[in-house]
């Protein structure tokens, strides 16, 4: 089973609609994007979008935690 990629919004001054700062999303695999500096994520719309890297962190979450949240997702 795949691992779910999570990342935590640090800057949303440019997609305020669309991005919330501080909450988690959940990132898609996207090789062609992450060459361009972007990253996939699924935003406030419930779709997938892509985005400036620099906007996000890394969420390193427990296991437990990653559980809560895929399950709530």
């Amino acid at each position: 089973m795949k691992k779910t990629n999570f990342l935590i919004c640090i800057d949303n001054s440019d997609y305020p609609a669309s991005l919330e700062k501080r909450k988690i999303y959940e990132a898609i695999a996207d090789a062609e994007a992450a060459k361009h500096g972007q990253v996939r994520v699924i935003d406030e719309s419930g779709d997938d979008y892509l985005y400036p890297a620099e906007c996000f962190v890394e969420a390193n979450l427990s296991e437990k935690i990653r559980a809560a949240v895929v399950r709530a997702a």
